[in-house]
């Protein structure tokens, strides 16, 4: 190849592309048996001479592949910097709000994915030009009417083809389940107070909803929904009330969730539905409970409430515990007390009153047992004895108790005494062997103080008899 040729010429002046790089070049560039002169010191070899990190001394194919080599290794080391769109560029230099979306950006899961402002905005992004970056001829939307969210959202989210290439597990439902909800129904019919999707995720900084920070992470969506159903005005224009978000943060679900993190406790979306959602019915009620409580749903549905909540419309779970502020259930509710809920509806001598205050009985009968034991096994445990076996009688007992409260809900005092009695027995097992165990402490407690005073008497006669043997008496003098 010619020395003067445009490419010989491009390598020779290409030598600081191996200048300071420590990198292993292939041996058929390296010449055999001959120095390379030339070369540098390596600054990652600390000074030490190192032979392979210069070019050959002449321009020969050596050099040529030497030198190809190199390039590709610079080539993969360079990271690949998209270009910055014009918009991004524009907005950061402004003083106004519409600097704002370039502040939160930076977490968007739609960033995150390749898409950038023209995504959704149009124009030509390349273009530092307002007026073409801008041309509605290139597709240029701005700033979407509220009106028209929903469907600007729709155009990717609800096809199924569009999410395959970003997130092909993300359902493209949310649109049509959207104009089913009563939030939707209400848009359609030209409410402007109801949600669209930038209400609830935003416009601009969209985080994933497992982000913490993201306002429809699990423990966020009280807080999102209180937006709008706190705010008495919009509120009142629909006959609604504004202590919904008060009273769940004071329930027992509220509590799990708002207070101590548990996601596994509902929040609003997981009784009325996220994109769906809608206030549930009466009959379809104890179908929203029963997604976490699974065994009370199906021991009321074979009670005889069951058919009469149907003839009556009441909703199955409601009418004994409400709905937001649903306090955690207590034996008080149950029987014919001041606070039980049963005589609110059966009669004193009719069949529903003496059901309810057999329950009652049963239970409390259950509890006063588990509570004897419970004590014994503990004092034993405190005089040192081993109670492992009546513990576990215990957290027997303790969870037949739990059983039986939720065989309440089959409102049939035959359905519930036998776990009752099961948790009965567990009980006096373990109060027997608490028992037992006080006794054979006592036991051998009488016997150490036994042991003590024989022993002392032991020692005691061992102290005498060396006395006399170290100081034997004197016979008496002969008269």
């Amino acid at each position: 190849m010619d020395r003067a040729s445009p490419v010989m010429a491009r390598i020779s002046r290409s030598g600081s592309i191996w200048q300071g790089l420590s990198c292993a070049i292939p041996p058929s560039v390296l010449v055999p048996g001959r120095p390379l002169r030339g070369h540098r010191r390596s600054a990652l070899a600390g000074g030490r001479r190192e032979p392979w990190l210069r070019p050959p001394a002449k321009l020969t194919h050596q050099r040529i592949v030497w030198s190809l080599w190199m390039g590709c290794l610079v080539g993969l080391s360079v990271p690949v910097v998209e270009a910055e769109e014009s918009c991004v560029e524009c907005h950061r230099q402004m003083e106004t709000s519409a600097v704002s979306p370039t502040q939160v950006m930076d977490h968007d899961v739609h960033l995150q994915r390749g898409l950038s402002c023209s995504a959704c905005h149009g124009g030509d992004p390349t273009s530092m030009d307002p007026t073409v970056a801008m041309d509605a001829a290139k597709g240029f939307v701005g700033r979407p009417a509220r009106a028209d969210i929903p469907q600007f959202c729709a155009r990717c989210h609800a096809d199924p083809s569009a999410m395959r290439k970003y997130n092909p597990n993300l359902p493209t439902d949310q649109y049509a389940k959207y104009l089913t909800s009563q939030h939707g129904k209400r848009f359609s019919m030209g409410d402007a107070d109801v949600p669209v999707c930038t209400s609830c995720h935003n416009a601009h900084g969209i985080r994933s909803k497992k982000d913490p920070s993201s306002p429809v992470y699990p423990t966020n969506i009280p807080g999102t929904c209180a937006t709008c159903h706190t705010d008495a005005s919009v509120m009142e224009r629909h006959g609604l009330p504004v202590t919904q978000h008060w009273e769940y943060s004071q329930s027992v679900h509220g509590q799990a969730l708002l207070f101590r993190g548990d996601r596994a406790a509902p929040h609003c979306a997981s009784c009325h539905g996220s994109h769906e959602a809608a206030r549930p019915g009466a009959i379809a009620i104890g179908n929203v409970c029963a997604q976490c409580h699974t065994l009370t749903r199906d021991l009321f549905a074979k009670s005889p409430h069951k058919a009469a909540h149907e003839a009556l419309g009441l909703p199955e779970c409601e009418v004994c515990h409400g709905n937001h502020l649903i306090q955690k259930p207590t034996d008080e509710m149950l029987g014919i007390g001041p606070d039980a809920l049963c005589v609110q509806c059966h009669e004193p001598g009719s069949q529903g009153y003496v059901t309810a205050q057999r329950m009652r009985e049963t239970i409390e009968r259950l509890k006063t047992q588990l509570a004897d034991s419970e004590g014994i096994v503990r004092h034993a445990a405190q005089l040192g004895m081993d109670m492992g076996d009546a513990e576990f009688e215990t957290h027997e007992a303790s969870a037949k108790l739990t059983q039986a409260r939720t065989y309440v809900h089959s409102f049939s005092a035959e359905t519930m005494n036998p776990i009752v009695e099961e948790g009965v027995q567990h009980a006096r097992l373990a109060s027997q062997q608490g028992r037992q165990a006080i006794q054979a402490f006592r036991f051998r407690r009488q016997g150490l103080w036994i042991t003590l005073l024989i022993v002392g008497l032991l020692i005691l006669g061992l102290l005498l008899l060396i006395r006399e043997i170290e100081h034997p008496r004197s016979s008496s003098p002969p008269h």
